[in-house]
């Protein structure tokens, strides 16, 4: 049974370095490397050999509602994919770039218990491990946004503090009141149990749940702290954040509880349809203004997150399909935007598309895999973002929403214009620059050719015959709602 690892590897990893580091970074970095390394192999390795099963682990001989239960299906395989890839990028992005800030092992510490937190939330089958680990995963995440210890990252991280804390206090009293209700905190527990009560109790958690978890996803309206965030922590750290964290804690969690516990009902899919469209296109508009490139970005992961809401929303298996497809692809993408930020910042000392240039001489990687990955994000074909896109346009109209379809596409069209702007002002300027602060080293370079080459590779998972073995399993787990129930219940009988 490899489900605990995916736990204990990383949690094991961030003790052994704060126990073994000495005053430089050698020991965190290989002892990181390994463990990310692993946990990529391991999820690879688990969605690959798993297909349609779901796998249960009792952490104790305890049996429900007492014990604690993990959980594995094709979509925890999925995103646990997507968090290893992402993971394991940015770390070896993280080498260099983080030494030019300071050779501490406390960031790979930290780094490994973020990872932790994710991978737990993600796998656990039951409430309140889920807020427990999520917990271990926003402390590293605060600590990390504020890592370059200036002005801005202290207030970033504080304003990310306060907002999480308001987060974590809304779903610790949803929680509560679904413990009241129910008296079980395993999820398949609760869905089983729900049907059985009161609707209203169904109405008041899931609108706690969307509040709590929405302002973890960080869409519209609950996006308050995600700009300053996102644009003040160290560039790989952005990538993070962006790229899985507000995925597994916000998007992931919702998916899970909305439509595996609560059984979709329709009054929150009408939700995520407007939430999505609203951040779609609040979130391209505040966007398009930005000169700060790591701020203008930020704002498009509001704007991102909006397609995933409105394909989950559409609830039609294309719609799901859309929606898991771009999850997929956001994390690709945004993750390498952000690398491709934090490369020209280190090497400029500016995130200011007006002070940047003609950079094809001095930082071509840098520059061919921003154009990727500008492209992707803005939904141009062969790219993975326009496949993920078309699907959620034509499931809304499939599904006779043809306003949602045409706000969805008009998003696009922003985007396409707002890295237009992008690939103007900060890699195809006038002036060119042939000078750098610091150079840019291979490291950081595979991290940003990996993802770019993913960004490609990834529109395959739409191919007929890969499309069945890759995307189908987990669309099957979240359209076949109440089979969770019976499948994780099932699986903890037979042990």
């Amino acid at each position: 049974m490899i489900l605990p690892y995916f736990i204990i590897i990383p949690l094991l990893a961030a003790f052994i370095i704060s126990l073994i580091a000495g005053k430089k970074d050698n020991w965190a970095v290989i002892l990181s490397v390994i463990a990310s390394s692993a946990l990529l192999v391991l999820s690879l390795f688990s969605f690959i050999s798993m297909k349609e099963e779901t796998i249960t682990y009792s952490m104790s001989a305890w049996s429900i509602p007492y014990g604690i239960v993990l959980v594995q299906d094709a979509l925890t395989s999925f995103i646990l994919v997507m968090v290893s890839i992402i993971s394991f990028t940015s770390l070896i992005f993280s080498i260099q770039y983080i030494r030019h800030l300071s050779m501490d092992w406390k960031y790979y510490s930290l780094f490994m218990l973020l990872v932790t937190g994710m991978n737990g939330v993600i796998i656990t089958g039951d409430f309140f491990n889920l807020y427990v680990f999520m917990e271990i995963a926003l402390f590293s995440a605060f600590a990390l946004v504020a890592y370059g210890s200036r002005a801005e990252e202290f207030e970033a991280a504080f304003k990310y503090a306060v907002m999480g804390s308001v987060s974590s206090f809304l779903i610790l009293v949803g929680i509560a009141v679904v413990y009241s209700a129910t008296s079980t905190l395993t999820m398949a527990k609760v869905a089983q149990i729900l049907p059985t009560l009161n609707n209203e109790i169904v109405l008041w958690v899931g609108a706690i749940f969307m509040a709590g978890f929405g302002l973890k996803a960080a869409s519209m309206p609950f996006h308050a702290w995600l700009p300053d965030a996102h644009s003040s922590a160290p560039a790989p750290i952005s990538s993070m954040l962006s790229g899985v964290l507000i995925k597994a804690l916000g998007i992931y969690v919702m998916i899970r509880i909305f439509y595996n516990v609560f059984n979709a009902p329709e009054v929150f899919m009408k939700i995520f349809l407007v939430l999505g469209t609203i951040s779609i296109l609040i979130g391209v508009f505040l966007a398009i203004g930005q000169w700060d490139m790591k701020r203008l970005l930020a704002y498009h992961s509001i704007s991102q997150i909006g397609y995933i809401l409105l394909g989950m929303g559409i609830a039609t298996p294309l719609g799901i399909l859309g929606a898991v497809f771009h999850l997929f692809n956001h994390a690709i993408f945004k993750s390498l935007l952000f690398y491709n930020a934090g490369s020209v910042e280190m090497a400029l000392g500016t995130r200011d598309l007006r002070k940047m240039g003609n950079l094809m001489k001095l930082l071509p990687t840098t520059s061919q895999t921003s154009l990727i990955a500008s492209l992707s994000i803005s939904g141009i074909p062969p790219f993975n973002g326009f496949f993920s896109k078309l699907i959620i346009i034509i499931a809304a109209l499939q599904a006779g929403l043809p306003w949602y379809a045409l706000f969805a596409v008009i998003g696009s069209l922003l985007t396409l214009a707002s890295f237009m702007k992008v690939q103007r002002y900060g890699f195809k300027g006038e002036t060119v620059i042939e000078t750098a602060e610091n150079k840019i080293g291979w490291r950081m370079n595979f991290a940003m050719i990996t993802l770019a080459v993913l960004c490609v590779v990834t529109s395959l998972m739409v191919v007929p015959g890969i499309q069945e073995v890759t995307l189908d399993p987990v669309v099957k787990v979240i359209a076949n709602k109440t089979e969770y129930i019976q499948l994780v219940l099932g699986g903890l009988n037979g042990n």
